[in-house]
C-alpha cells in the first residue's frame, strides 16, 4: 500500500517549474531532435557526390573495355594509300585516320596486332575506301596481290577506240580483250540512257591498276567514276532545266572537247550550240563529221568527208548527233550544263597554238574571223 506524500512535496510528473532539472532535460531532448535534419542533408549530399563520381568511373571503365573508335564498314568511294619502305604500323594508322579510311589510328593498330600476317605488310600503293572497318583495312594490306602496280591516265575527250589503245599499251591485256568487254554493256554497268554504247560514258581520269584487275573491272571502274561525277553535278536535274536529256548534255560536252581549245571558251561554245539548235540551224561541226569518218585529231574536214551519209553529219542533219563523239571530262560537262549568256551563232579558233577563239553573231563577222585563220595558217606550222 502506498503511503501518502508529505504535504510539502509536489507531484513531480505534473507541476515542476521550468527551472527544475526535469524540465531542462525535456528541452534538451527537443533540441537534439531538431539537430538531425542538417546532418541528414549532409549525408544525402555526400551520397549524391559519391554516386556522381561512381557513374563517371563506370563510364570510364566501359570506355576502357569498349576499345578504340572504329567504323562499321564496308566503306565507300576510293582512296589511294601509299606505304613507304620501313613505315611503322602506328604511322600507317595515323595516315589512314587523316585520310578518313579508319575512324582512329588506335583501331588500326589494334587490328594489326590481332592479325598474324601484319608483319608481312609491304611497301606500295593500295586502293582503299573511306570509312572502312580497321580489320578490313589490315586484311587488304597484308595481301600482296592488292598492291597497285601501275596507273593509267585517260585524257579528256578521247574516243573509246583511242582509250582501248591506251589501256592495251599501259596494261598486260590486249586490245581485243577490252573490245570484248565493251561489246557486253551489262558487264560495264552502263546506264539505260547509253543505249548499250559506251562512247561518252568512260570517264577520263587517272586509274590505279592492281594485279587483281581485269579488262572488265578497269572499264567498269571508268563507267562507275563517270556516274559518280554526273551525280555530283546533278546531271539529270540540270539537263531537264535546259530542256535536254542527260545523254544530250553528254553529247554537247563531247563536242566541246573538240570545238574549243581553252577551258574559258567551253561555256561560250555551248551557248552558240544551243542558240543554233533553238533557231533550227545545222550545227555544222567538223568534229562530228570527223567522228562519222572514223578520224581523230582533225581540225577541218574536206567536202568529200562532209558528204558522208551518217546521222553524225551535222552539216547534212539539223539537231544533235545521236550520241557523244568522245568521252568528256568534268569541265566540259559542267560547261554544257551552265552555258554562258550571249547571242553567238558562230565560233572559230584563229590561233591554234594559243587557242584564241572568235565568237560571232552574223555570218559576215564569222567569215572575217575565218579569213584571220587562213592568214594565220600561211605562216604557222600548227595548221
Amino acid at each position: 500500500m502506498t503511503e501518502p506524500l508529505p504535504e510539502h512535496v509536489e507531484d513531480a510528473g505534473h507541476d515542476l517549474l521550468p527551472g527544475t532539472a526535469a524540465g531542462g532535460r525535456r528541452r534538451a531532448e527537443k533540441r537534439r531532435r531538431g539537430g538531425c535534419l542538417p546532418m541528414l542533408l549532409v549525408v544525402v549530399l555526400f551520397c549524391g557526390i559519391v554516386a556522381w563520381f561512381a557513374r563517371g568511373a563506370i563510364a570510364d571503365v566501359k570506355d576502357m573495355f569498349a576499345g578504340p573508335e572504329d567504323y562499321a564498314g564496308p566503306g565507300s568511294g576510293e582512296v589511294t594509300f601509299v606505304i613507304d619502305p620501313g613505315q611503322s604500323v602506328s604511322s600507317m594508322g595515323a595516315e589512314l585516320e587523316d585520310l578518313g579510311v579508319v575512324k582512329s589510328s588506335e583501331a588500326f593498330v589494334d587490328a594489326a596486332a590481332k592479325n598474324s600476317r601484319s608483319t608481312k605488310i609491304q611497301a606500295g600503293t593500295y586502293l582503299l575506301k573511306s570509312r572502312m572497318k580497321a580489320a578490313d583495312v589490315v586484311t587488304i594490306l597484308v595481301d600482296p596481290s592488292q598492291i597497285a602496280q601501275d596507273t593509267v591516265t585517260v585524257p579528256e575527250g578521247k574516243r573509246t577506240s583511242d582509250i582501248v589503245k591506251i589501256l592495251a599499251k599501259k596494261t598486260d591485256f590486249k586490245a581485243k580483250q577490252f573490245q570484248a568487254v565493251l561489246a557486253d554493256p551489262a558487264a560495264l554497268g552502263l546506264p539505260p540512257s547509253a543505249g548499250g554504247n559506251p562512247e561518252g560514258y568512260l570517264f577520263p581520269a587517272t586509274y590505279t591498276i592492281t594485279p587483281s584487275d581485269t579488262p572488265q573491272t578497269i572499264l567498269a571502274a571508268m563507267v562507275a567514276k563517270g556516274q559518280s561525277v554526273m551525280t555530283d553535278l546533278g546531271l539529270d536535274a540540270q539537263a531537264q532545266a535546259l530542256g535536254l536529256t542527260a545523254h544530250e548534255v553528254l553529247t554537247v560536252a563531247s563536242m566541246l572537247e573538240f570545238e574549243a581549245n581553252r577551258t574559258e571558251d567551253y561555256p561560250k561554245v555551248a551557248r552558240a550550240i544551243y542558240n543554233r539548235l533553238d533557231k533550227g540551224m545545222a550545227l555544222q561541226s567538223d568534229a562530228t563529221v570527223a567522228y562519222a569518218n572514223g578520224l581523230s585529231g582533225e581540225v577541218w574536214t574536206t567536202s568529200a568527208q562532209r558528204d558522208i551519209d551518217s546521222p553524225y553529219n551535222t552539216y547534212a542533219h539539223t539537231g544533235l548527233p545521236p550520241g557523244p563523239i568522245g568521252n568528256p571530262g568534268q569541265a566540259t560537262i559542267d560547261a554544257a550544263l551552265h552555258p554562258a549568256d550571249g547571242p553567238w551563232l558562230y565560233w572559230v579558233v584563229v590561233n591554234l597554238k594559243t587557242g584564241e577563239t572568235v565568237f560571232s553573231t552574223t555570218l559576215a563577222e564569222h567569215n572575217a574571223a575565218t579569213e584571220r585563220l587562213r592568214e594565220y595558217c600561211k605562216t604557222s606550222d600548227a595548221c
